[in-house]
């Protein structure tokens, strides 16, 4: 049986038993805090009872075998140990670490955290059978042969981590709005729903519109209406909704960098499409557009987005790479000014504009 959960299951088992040796890994240091914490709860009696912690590139094996192998002063409980940042020593220390885990010191309590921790070492398979593996990740999906973010996975965590951490009722159709603003930056999002909380009251709800307003503003509503205004060819209030963002300050770099962010899954989804035709594979457009990162679960939106694709049309939609990297190099070169890098993205925004269709592109 294997013991390697994902923080999220990890967080929500009542079971507190910790064997000698855990390893938190991945790259959500949010993450890795929580699960580091409910260890430590589960261990020591109290927030303020002693334990030791090391940091990786410091630490000496003799040293953390030393702090393992002492009693504890508090009677039945075990030492913890706590290796910070330890890639570095376990890489230095991978084959007393194979050896440890093979039999380890009953006295005490080994957590690694670490960031990249691989699924086909013998440390890996030798801790998943006595140990316990903690990933924290943010969680994924396959969709086809690729791992992708599990939007609704995480959606539903953030619902349940509102209520439990800041007593409020954060709507699911909230939480996708919430999401799609920050991204999965777990520290940033539990920042925002803090603010929210406080905003909802005590138990109170926290709706798409109170996203919008507190976390977004009217700028963030704006950029979303422009990108919008510009996929589906209406070049126009594309035009407007730029002025209106310059106009408040907004510098067109920071501006194109969530426009290409955006367009980017158009021009993966007409690959994907594009590629599967070569392989004499049937697909349809709506599944290219999931596995290009469009939110499987907004049914809205997804859509929208098979919409807008078809109004950009075969031909156009496979120069949109071209176009982002056509933009990017004039906003770091001929249109750096910010009065002629308005030039550069009213240029993307006319090539996709409605009526064009599959015209020649030069």
């Amino acid at each position: 049986m294997s013991n390697t959960f994902h923080a999220f299951d990890f967080l929500a088992a009542k079971s507190t038993e910790v064997p000698p040796i855990v390893v938190v890994f991945g790259n959500e240091s949010f993450l890795k805090r929580l699960v580091i914490r409910s260890l430590r709860r589960a261990l020591v009696s109290d927030e303020d009872s002693p334990f030791t912690s090391l940091e990786g590139a410091n630490a000496e094996w003799r040293d953390v075998v030393d702090e393992l192998s002492t009693m504890s002063l508090f009677g039945g409980e075990r030492r913890l140990v706590i290796v910070e940042s330890a890639d570095p020593f376990v890489s230095k220390e991978r084959i007393r670490l194979e050896t440890y885990v093979e039999k380890p010191r009953s006295t005490g309590v080994l957590i690694l955290e670490v960031d990249s921790w691989a699924s086909n070492t013998r440390l890996y398979k030798a801790v998943d059978k006595i140990g316990l593996q903690v990933n924290c990740r943010a969680p994924e999906k396959l969709v086809g042969k690729r791992k992708v973010l599990d939007e609704a996975t995480l959606c539903k965590w953030l619902v349940t981590w509102t209520k439990q951490q800041h007593d409020a009722k954060l709507e699911s159709t909230a939480a996708e709005q919430l999401l799609e603003i920050i991204g999965a930056e777990f520290g940033l999002l539990d920042q925002e729903l803090s603010k929210l909380a406080l905003f909802a009251g005590e138990g109170g709800k926290i709706d798409v519109q109170m996203v919008r307003d507190v976390v977004g503003g009217w700028r963030t509503q704006t950029i979303w209406e422009l990108i919008d205004a510009a996929a589906d060819g209406d070049a126009g209030e594309a035009l407007k909704q730029l002025d209106r963002l310059l106009q408040a300050g907004e510098h067109p770099v920071a501006l194109f960098g969530q426009i290409s962010w955006s367009l980017r899954r158009f021009a993966a989804a007409t690959r994907i499409y594009q590629d599967a035709e070569r392989e004499k594979r049937r697909i349809l457009l709506r599944d290219a557009l999931i596995q290009a990162g469009i939110p499987h679960w907004n049914r809205k939106g997804l859509e929208r987005a098979e919409s807008q694709l078809k109004q950009l049309g075969r031909r156009r939609a496979g120069h949109v790479y071209r176009w982002l990297l056509e933009t990017d190099l004039a906003l770091k070169g001929t249109h750096s000014n910010p009065h002629r890098a308005r030039f550069a993205l009213e240029q993307l925004f006319l090539r996709m504009a409605k009526g064009l269709g599959n015209a020649s592109i030069r």
